[in-house]
């Protein structure tokens, strides 16, 4: 892909995640909302980013916190109704930023009136639009597979005799994508937002959505370890990644053009997929027939923060990646610890520069542009399913949820009640209002990047090449025309010589540069 092409805005965009429980709470429940979110776009708008996406806010038992979806064309009145959606859409529009919504389509709520009929009678005409199946010949679960939050992915149903097949908690039953039927109400949940005007769609575990057709076993994981989770005892060979769900990421990107041709305004679809690269990388399609627009990379979030892994992890995905296919990257996410949790506030600043300065569409997770870290949640307080079903294992998802930390008001401007998850302790002085009065911190960071980034085309959609350096010391190159800038990324907490030559366009420390050396934990963009 020629670097002096025209682009489209997701491609030189930057996308803004939004987990709305947290966001900003307008009524007083201790829980974020749409008008909440509406009054604080400001702050969205002004980092400089191009779009939000909303975490799910239809209608929800909130057994998996709006994952389990009980009206696809809905809004839950914990975050307002389809008029307050309206008003934000409209107020995101008006400033410039793009809206994307989340779509969930491998899985429905048990209380999804689709799912309420289908469980009736073994006759109904919506039985077959959920996975239902006999017991095994031993009275068990149809085939092994486990649930991605532990334990079997089959529950027993005692009325109609059979058990029904969940990817994630038994109050989630996966969607029937072989019925034609119940695939052509999907896609109208898609025309429904669409006609709404809403500019994409983050897909929710796309590589889910079809199971092979006669359900085989998964093979045993033979390199599993009690420190994984029970899902990872199987490789899940025949419950994800199927050919037929290509064939659906291809129609729902066909449907999506569709509406770009009609309206002149690009849509994007994001595909959340964890696979290697070989596999990530046919989520693209062919020219011909393409399928998701970005298939989420996540491989900033899951390797070590060490400059040689990371180099590779670079080389590897970039070289992965078909001629037509646009990288991408996240850093943070409402499913991830925060990065500032991971690897400390020093290098969250030099993640926030690679996140910002690398080939691709960067996805910026609300908080992190302030540097939370790491939030403990009282067990008491704990919320998360995924916890409370494999508690050994630590990897409850609250501590990348808690809410977002506006002023040092009471509950720090987030809401006028006690918020549904604790705040960060040090929330009096890291909050959007403080950091906003501080010309070295990590919010004055990031909007200083997202600045650069949008002022010089070779950091947005330029060209890269990775550059050989010392020890410890990430490098390269980014190139558009005959634009040329360096970035070199200290990943360590100690000084590095190098004989880096150029102007200085930003440093993540305070301070001028200093020539022939990179500080601790200082990354730098020259010129």
């Amino acid at each position: 892909m020629a670097d002096e092409q025209q682009h489209a805005w997701w491609q030189s965009g930057v996308i803004y995640q939004i987990y709305p429980r947290s966001f900003a709470d307008s009524d007083g429940d201790g829980v974020g909302d749409l008008a909440g979110i509406e009054a604080r776009l400001d702050h969205v708008a002004s980092l400089g980013v191009d779009a939000i996406w909303l975490s799910p806010v239809f209608p929800s038992p909130m057994a998996d916190f709006g994952y389990d979806v009980a009206d696809y064309c809905a809004i839950d009145p914990l975050f307002g109704d389809l008029p307050a959606f309206d008003r934000l859409l409209a107020a995101a529009h008006a400033r410039g930023l793009k809206l994307l919504l989340d779509y969930v389509p491998n899985h429905s709520s048990d209380q999804h009136p689709w799912f309420v009929e289908s469980r009736s009678s073994r006759t109904n005409a919506k039985r077959d639009w959920y996975i239902w199946r006999d017991p095994a010949l031993d009275g068990g679960p149809p085939n092994n597979w486990i649930s991605d939050f532990g334990g079997p992915a089959w529950e027993w149903d005692e009325p109609t005799g059979q058990f029904y097949l969940h990817a994630f908690l038994p109050q989630q039953p996966d969607l029937n994508w072989r019925n034609p039927q119940m695939k052509a109400a999907m896609l109208n949940v898609l025309r429904f937002w669409l006609d709404r005007g809403v500019d994409g769609f983050r897909i929710d575990v796309l590589w889910h959505i079809v199971k092979a057709e006669a359900l085989p076993d998964n093979p045993p994981n033979p390199a599993w370890t009690r420190a994984q989770t029970e899902r990872d005892r199987l490789i899940q060979r025949h419950s994800t990644d199927q050919p037929e769900a290509h064939a659906l990421s291809a129609e729902f990107r066909a449907l999506a053009e569709q509406y770009t041709g009609a309206t002149g305004r690009e849509r994007v679809l994001i595909g959340e997929i964890f696979l290697p690269n070989e596999r990530l990388a046919r989520w693209y399609g062919p020219p011909e027939r393409p399928q998701v627009h970005l298939p989420f990379n996540f491989q900033l979030i899951e390797n070590e923060w060490d400059a040689a892994t990371l180099a590779r992890v670079v080389a590897d995905y970039l070289a992965s990646l078909p001629p037509h296919g646009w990288p991408n990257w996240v850093l943070g996410s409402h499913d991830a610890p925060r990065i500032a949790a991971r690897i400390g506030g020093a290098q969250a600043r030099v993640a926030m520069m690679l996140l910002l300065t690398l080939r691709g569409t960067p996805t910026l997770y609300q908080g992190d542009e302030l540097a939370i870290g790491h939030v403990p949640i009282p067990p008491d307080r704990i919320r998360d399913p995924q916890h409370h079903r494999q508690p050994h294992l630590d990897i409850g998802r609250d501590r990348s949820r808690t809410p977002m930390p506006w002023n040092s008001s009471p509950h720090a401007g987030f809401s006028t009640a006690e918020p549904w998850l604790p705040l960060n302790r040090d929330w009096p002085t890291r909050n959007v209002a403080t950091q906003a009065q501080d010309p070295a911190s990590m919010l004055a960071l990031t909007h200083a990047l997202l600045a650069l980034r949008r002022a010089e085309p070779a950091l947005s959609v330029g060209a890269i090449q990775l550059l050989d350096a010392p020890a410890g010391l990430l490098a390269y190159q980014r190139t558009h025309g005959t634009r040329q800038l360096t970035i070199l990324l200290n990943l360590t907490a100690q000084g590095i010589d190098t004989e880096w030559r150029g102007t200085p366009l930003l440093s993540t420390l305070v301070g001028p540069p200093q020539p022939g050396t990179l500080r601790a934990n200082e990354g730098i963009v020259l010129a």
